[in-house]
């Protein structure tokens, strides 16, 4: 509510998609202690997406809100008034044909998102990547989104292998840093602590790596892949909005003397009560926490330009405690396992 108020949109957004979540799995036997309703958290949210720039979201927000009465009794708010363009007065429906300004000529010619079965190319396989590593046991991939490339690989570590290497991360935890300029520092905007792990930590890593190695078809030697980074997110534990790859020459990712970051694959090694998804800003989506299953996505495109779509950010932490751990791959080393496309623009 805080948030909302003050217009810190980013922020009221992560907390009101949680408070629809909680309202939709509830059935409607969640009661907060202010007596708030499903309704109010998707007029809340949509307006929170409207002004976030968010436009079609919020429209698509809007009409679920509309699910739930009538014109007559749920009345037309500030914040609807603004997203779907509703009359001034409450309970006065919009005119059959009212002057349309610039913002609501916009509106109405959105079409909602296209809804997950209607996504062509999304489904689960079991893969091999013709990799004689992977025979016995085939990776269970599951497609999320093909544009950015996003998959997610199930049951990518064991419980046992979880824990050893949190455990091996969790004496050398140090305050997470970002890239600022050509330097490392601190920053409110990622709360975490994290640890590198060499592939001679333990054999439960060497394994790991090789397991990255054939479920990517990349080559891991050093030095076209940074070590493991292992990350934990306590309660209130969050990254905003970033890209993995570099945005400038001035990088320290660069002094690997390996190129730009081209792929990342993320294990969650811990389950989360509340909060912690991985969700992609400018595509729209947002990947839950999975226990030991592991998100990969390409950051740079066939042509070595960035994926745009490739923003993402870790969602607050509201319940729980979220482990995640992180493979960054360099561009060189790939060049014949990721080749050009024919297509300038790919």
């Amino acid at each position: 509510q805080v948030a909302y108020d003050t217009g810190d949109y980013y922020h009221s957004i992560a907390w009101l998609e949680e408070a629809v979540s909680l309202f939709r799995l509830s059935y409607g036997s969640w009661n907060p202690e202010d007596r708030s309703s499903l309704e109010d958290a998707l007029d809340h949210l949509a307006f929170s997406y409207f002004m976030a720039g968010n436009i079609s979201h919020a429209l698509n927000l809007s009409r679920e809100f509309l699910h739930y009465g009538t014109w007559d009794n749920l009345g037309c708010s500030r914040r609807r008034g603004q997203v779907l363009g509703c009359g001034a007065g409450r309970g006065v429906p919009r005119s059959p044909t009212p002057p349309l300004s610039p913002s609501h000529a916009l509106l109405g010619s959105l079409s909602p998102q296209p809804a997950l079965e209607h996504l062509p190319h999304l489904g689960c396989s079991y893969e091999t990547n013709g990799n004689p590593y992977l025979l016995l046991q085939p990776a269970k991939k599951e497609m999320v989104r093909i544009r950015p490339y996003v998959a997610l690989y199930h049951d990518f570590v064991n419980d046992a292998e979880a824990e050893t290497i949190k455990g091996l991360a969790g004496p050398w935890l140090q305050r997470s840093v970002v890239a600022s300029g050509e330097k490392q520092q601190k920053a409110e905007y990622r709360i975490s602590k994290s640890a590198w792990l060499k592939d001679t930590a333990d054999p439960v890593v060497r394994t790991l790596e090789q397991r990255i190695a054939a479920v990517t078809g990349l080559d891991l030697r050093p030095p076209y892949a940074e070590y493991l980074q292992v990350v934990n997110y306590g309660l209130g534990g969050h990254y905003e909005p970033h890209f993995d790859h570099a945005t400038s020459r001035k990088s320290p990712l660069y002094r690997m003397k390996s190129g730009n970051r081209i792929a990342t694959l993320m294990i969650y090694l811990s389950t989360v009560e509340a909060g912690g998804s991985t969700a992609f800003i400018h595509a729209n989506f947002s990947v839950p926490v999975v226990k030991n299953a592991a998100l990969f996505w390409w950051n740079l495109r066939r042509n070595g330009d960035g994926d745009g779509d490739t923003l993402h950010a870790g969602c607050p932490v509201l319940a729980g405690d979220k482990w995640v751990a992180n493979k960054w791959i360099h561009e060189y080393g790939q060049e014949f396992r990721r080749p050009c496309s024919t297509d300038p623009q790919d």
